[in-house]
């Protein structure tokens, strides 16, 4: 059985990410996003780096705790309420940056956050940007590594993935079959520290270490929210 509903290599488009987030958590596994992004903002796009998701996490709106538009629409997380197929990106911690594919209708917030994904193409330009990575499984094994390793920031917050003239896009990949996909709590959650949200595909090196949330954070929207 397979989850996805696209054709490997094609773009994704509004209509199929508009889901709910938990299907589309399920559905972006094996996905792959590229990204055309320069190394020093100002210059012409680089040579792609291309990462296949691994590990993903759900997150609704005014149903999940956890969830960064749980209390309602603000500057910060208005991306999140839609359309479908945008980029909702975050500053967490002071010192990182997350990134969520939205989903759902205009207006309903939902968002699937990137966790993990594995390196498949420029690989050099992912060394670049992730020298500290100890071998290549390390280069977007976590939320902020994987943003760092297609050069996302505060700025491309709204990127279009859909559109083919985006310098970042979204791709369905290879097929996941169903067996393979395992699912969990979510990490370093501050609310709903049990819900099975987050999503992986079994076996692959490249997906993050499990990290109980607790009273010791706020929310993070991934926390997406």
């Amino acid at each position: 059985m397979s989850l996805h509903i696209g054709v490997p290599g094609a773009l994704a488009t509004r209509d199929e990410l508009a889901i709910d987030p938990v299907v589309a958590a399920t559905r972006l596994l094996g996905c792959v996003v590229e990204s055309r992004l320069p190394m020093v903002e100002g210059t012409e796009e680089s040579e792609p780096v291309s990462v296949r998701l691994v590990e993903v996490e759900a997150y609704r709106g005014a149903d999940d705790p956890a969830s960064h538009c749980y209390r309602g629409r603000t500057p910060r997380n208005d991306v999140m309420f839609g359309p479908a197929g945008h980029l909702y990106v975050y500053f967490v911690y002071g010192m990182h940056f997350c990134a969520n594919v939205v989903c759902l209708t205009d207006g309903v917030a939902g968002a699937v956050l990137l966790r993990g994904a594995e390196v498949v193409g420029g690989v050099e330009k992912a060394r670049e940007r992730r020298p500290s990575a100890r071998n290549d499984a390390e280069l977007a094994k976590g939320p902020a590594r994987l943003t760092s390793v297609l050069g996302l920031h505060r700025d491309h917050d709204g990127i279009d993935l859909t559109d083919p003239a985006s310098p970042v896009r979204l791709r369905w990949g290879a097929e996941v079959p169903a067996s393979s996909v395992r699912t969990g709590p979510r990490v370093g959650v501050a609310s709903a520290i049990s819900t099975p949200w987050r999503f992986w595909q079994d076996g692959s090196s490249a997906v993050s270490t499990y990290r109980r949330g607790g009273r010791r954070r706020t929310p993070t929207a991934g926390g997406t929210g």
